[in-house]
Formats: structure tokens, sequence, C-alpha cells
């Protein structure tokens, strides 16, 4: 970006920051809105009984939770190769909508409500996502480039949109779904994927040339000066054949596995029919992949000078027990969604239901009126300037609005209620609006612990969530269910785990790595998330299987366990990570 550019940027004004940023806002608060509408009612669909009023495919939770978990896997992994061909081929801001159209078109084939286009639509999804997830912070990066005091702040309320598209998504398309069924709920999701889209599209004249594809002179400059400059973090390491070998056979071997998985399970294809020994082949064709991709990234170390070598080494200790959390965290997409539908007591009435739907009604509208006050804000500073966007935006909000007011009002009506399973889903949202800015302030104390304690107490804390869930469902005898207290106080557990190490994981991820190679280390991050994430959705496709064989206290158990173990462990490293960190704090 140039100054010129940046400075005719920072001139719209909404609460302090540019204008654009709250464009990117609303965008990332809607395609956020669709991805978790989306995701809280799969689990759901393919789990619901083939009869009744509203059928779903009644597949068992070990099906559908081999399917999402290549699903989630994929949607971190493709990011990788989404961010390249912006940042070399057609930038950010081209990516960004090439992305949100072809995860309008899979919520589009969702929405059709077939077998076949439900894959289609997964599979756009992913391809969609891979080109939009990583270029809506690559181009917020860029426009604070300049400001680097003020990017702080301007990822808080990034990140706001986030959880607001997280909370109405996950509130409005669990609703839809459950009273109209489950295509209106998958095509809810849809609308606003496109609207969303729309109004970043028309927005393009706020943002000059940030986002474009930059030239190839720049690029030539940036790695020549990386050629010439003298300092150790700046040495090019560039990789050789035996890399590249060792990448496309370590990929290959993850992705035969990750499609395996569902493939073996939901249409009795096995890719790997063989046994080694005791082991499945499946398994066996696993460890050899792992066991290449560590002699990969060791190989690759040892040619790093001492302290860029310690440095990345901590990120990777780090990456490995980010597996351990979202591996647990992740639960929240699978077994506790049909925990929640299957053993949680949602029967209201009388004064109960009636101090729920002011709660919820509460939920509901104070949110809405903040975000619409912003709206009101932003078009109030650019309506001359992208007019068309500012309609838009208008657009979903009073689609929102009244989305919003039917649900209420439908609720308010009712003399007896159940509750969504889904609705559980938002208090993660919540919970990290409420709870976010005060975490924050405890990192900016004297009480600021080190990142090994973070990362520690996040494990442990989310652990007692678990803790929880295995107490309040310890001895129920079959059709006896838990008291929703048990999976609200869980969520409270989890958010607050989550707000310790999410966030910090990210940012020691920035601080550790030389800038040339963030990209390279934020790929190995997210792929921890990824391997995270399928082991959560494989685990938690097995909470039928171990309820049935030793009881649904026992499965909770294994969240309670491992993570504090991990936790304990991180914490008992931490003057190991010190020396690794050399200075960073």
């Amino acid at each position: 970006m140039n100054q010129d550019t940046q400075d005719n940027f920072f001139k719209s004004s909404v609460l302090g920051h540019p204008a654009g940023l709250f464009v990117l806002f609303f965008t990332e608060m809607w395609e956020r809105f669709s991805f978790y509408g989306m995701r809280v009612l799969l689990i759901l669909f393919l789990t619901a009984p083939i009869t009744g009023i509203n059928p779903g495919w009644g597949w068992d939770a070990e099906k559908a939770g081999s399917l999402y978990g290549t699903y989630a896997l994929l949607l971190y992994i493709t990011p990788i190769y989404g961010g390249i061909i912006a940042d070399r081929y057609i930038g950010y801001n081209r990516a960004v909508v090439v992305g949100s159209i072809i995860m309008t078109l899979g919520h589009v084939a969702m929405f059709l409500d077939t077998p076949f286009m439900l894959y289609v639509g997964l599979s756009l999804l992913v391809i969609g996502t891979g080109f939009f997830k990583p270029n809506m912070t690559s181009i917020l990066s860029e426009i604070y480039k300049g400001f680097p005091e003020r990017k702080d702040s301007a990822y808080t309320i990034f990140y706001m949109g986030v959880n607001a598209g997280a909370f109405f998504g996950m509130m409005l398309c669990g609703y839809l779904a459950a009273h109209l069924g489950w295509r209106w709920g998958f095509g809810l999701a849809g609308v606003f994927m496109l609207l969303g889209t729309l109004q970043f599209w028309m927005a393009k004249p706020l943002f000059g040339d940030v986002g474009n594809v930059p030239s190839k002179e720049k690029r030539e400059a940036a790695i020549a000066k990386s050629r010439l400059s003298n300092d150790a973090e700046d040495t090019p390491n560039p990789f050789v054949i035996v890399d590249y070998v060792l990448i496309v056979v370590s990929t290959t071997i993850g992705l035969l596995y990750a499609f395996n998985d569902p493939l073996s399970k939901i249409g009795h294809i096995n890719l790997f029919p063989f046994q080694v020994g005791e082991l499945d082949g499946s398994i066996f064709v696993v460890l050899i992949g792992l066991a290449l991709f560590l002699y990969l990234v060791i190989s690759r170390l040892l040619r790093y000078t001492k302290i860029v070598r310690d440095r990345m080494i901590a990120v990777i200790v780090f990456a490995f027990f980010t597996i351990f959390f979202w591996m647990s965290f992740e639960q929240a997409a699978s077994s506790l969604v049909i925990f929640a539908r299957d053993n949680v007591d949602r029967t209201l009435k009388g004064t109960s239901l009636t101090v729920f739907n002011s709660i919820n009604t509460l939920l509901t509208v104070v949110p809405l009126i903040i975000i619409s006050w912003v709206l009101f804000l932003l078009a109030k500073e650019t309506w001359k300037k992208i007019t068309v966007s500012n309609i838009v935006l208008a657009i979903t909000f009073f689609m929102v609005w009244g989305i919003s007011i039917w649900m209420l009002n439908n609720e308010f009506s009712k003399e007896a209620s159940e509750i969504d399973p889904s609705w559980f889903s938002i208090l993660n949202s919540f919970f990290i609006i409420a709870l976010a800015s005060n975490v924050s302030k405890i990192w900016e104390s004297k009480y600021n612990p080190p990142a090994a304690a973070k990362y520690g107490l996040g494990l442990i804390i989310m652990a007692i969530g678990f803790g929880l869930l295995a107490y309040g469902s310890y001895e129920i005898s079959t059709g006896v269910k838990v008291s929703m207290i048990w999976l609200v106080l869980a969520y409270l557990f989890h958010t607050i785990g989550e707000l310790f190490l999410s966030p910090v994981g990210l940012s020691y991820v920035s601080k550790l790595v030389p800038a040339r190679m963030v990209a390279f280390m934020f790929g190995m991050w997210y792929l921890a998330i990824a391997i995270g994430s399928k082991l959560a959705a494989v685990l938690g496709g097995q909470i039928e299987n171990i309820t049935n064989t030793y009881s649904l206290s026992t499965f909770f158990l294994i969240f309670t366990v491992v993570p504090t173990v991990a936790g304990l462990l991180v914490i008992a490293l931490n003057p190991l990570m010190k020396k690794l960190m050399h200075g960073v704090k």
C-alpha cells in the first residue's frame, strides 16, 4: 500500500478507526454467520432419525464424526494454498470475493437437500474457505502496516465481528432448521454469505489499492532485500529437492487418511485394506507419513542459526500442545451437540420458560442494537462513497431483525417449550464477547504469566469444563437427563480456556518467527489445529460407543484427564521454553 492510499484510507473514521475496518468487520461477520450456522447443524442433521417431523440421515455418531472431521481438517489446510494464490496471482480482495462466491454456491448445494449435493456443498465450502480465511486478515494487516500501535485494538474489533457472526449464525440457522426444516437453516447461511460478498465488493472504492496483488517489481525488491540483509534472521533457507519430495509424500498420505476415514466408515471403501502386525493399514500409513514429516521439520531446523532454531522449536512445542486443546475444545461441533440433544433436560414451562425467554431476548436484541448502531455510523461516514454497499448491509440487518423478532414472538407464545440443542453453541461466542476484554487486562497487568503458564492454564481450565460434565452425568440411568446448567458451565470454562490459549498462540508465532517465515509457520500452526479438529471429530464420534460400553461420564473424563496432563506438562516445561525463546516475552 502506498502512503497516499493509506493516508486517505484513515481519513474516514468510525469509532476512531478507518471506515474500511468495519467493512471488513461486517464481511467477516456474515462469513462466520454462514460458517457457524452450517457447522452447528451438520452433525445434528446427519444423526437425526430418518423419520419424524424433521427427518435427517439417521447416521450414528461415528459416521457423522468421520465426515465432519475430514471437512474440519480440510478447512485448515486449504487456506495455506489460498494465501499463496492470493499473494502471487490474484490479490487479497479478489481472493475474498472468489472464496465468498464459492462458499455461497456450497450453501446453495446443501439447500437442495440431496446426498450428492451435500457432498458437493461441503467440498465447495472447503475450497471457498481456502480463498477467504487467510486473506481477510491479510487485508487488515496491510491496512495497519504503518500504524502498529493501533493494530491490537483493530484486531479486537475484528474479532468481535467474528463472534457476532458466529452467535447469530448458530442462533438463527439453528432455529430455522428446527422449526422449518434443515434445508432452511443451510439456505439462510448461504443468503448472508452472498449479501456479505456484495457489500464487500461494492465497498472497493474505500480501499483503493489495498489488497491488490503486489507488482512483480515489489516482490523482486523484497526478495533482494532479504538476500542483501546481514541479519541472521533474514538468511534464506531454500527448500531442496528432498524437502519438496517429503512435503508431497507426507501431504498425500495425510490427505489419503483423511478421505479414507469417512470412505471406510460410510461407503465401506478402504484405501488401506491390509494389516501390519496388530496395526490397521491406515494407522500404519499415517505413522509413516508422520515420521517423514518429522524428518522434514527436524532437517530444516538444523539448517538455521541457533537462536532462530530454538525459537522455531518453541513454536513447534506450542503447536504440539495446541493439538490437545482443539481435540477437546472442538467437541462443541460433534459430541456436545449430540449430548445437548439426547442427554440434557431442555424442557421449560411456567416461570422458568419466562425467565429463559427474557434472557434470550436480551441476548438477541442488545447485540443487534449495538451492531446496528455501528452500521448507522458506517453509513453516515461513507454513504456517498459506497452507497450500494451500505444499502446491502441495511438489507441484511432488516432480515436479521425480522427473523429474530419472529423467533422471539414464536417462543413467547408457547406455554411450554424445548430449547433447541443448537442454542447452547451460542454460549461460546457470548462468553467471548463478555469476557475477552477482562482477560486481556490480565495480560497487561503485573499478573501477566509467562507463555507456557498461559498455555497450561488454558488447557486445565478447559478440562474443568469437561470435568463438570463428567460429574453432572455421573451415574445417570437410561432415560434420565442432565440439568442444562452443567452444559452452560462447561461452555463458560471452555471459553475462558480458549481466551487463555488461542490468541496467545497466534501472538507468539508472530513474535518468535522471523518475518520471512511467518507465513510458513502459520501454516504449521493451522496444520496443528487441523489435526486437533480431526481427532476431535473422530473421538467425538465415539460418544455413543463409549457411553454404551462404559458410561457418559467416562466419555467426558477422557477430555478432562488428557488436557489436564498436557497442561501440567507444558507448565513444567516453562524453564526450557524461556531458554528457547531467547528473551521474547
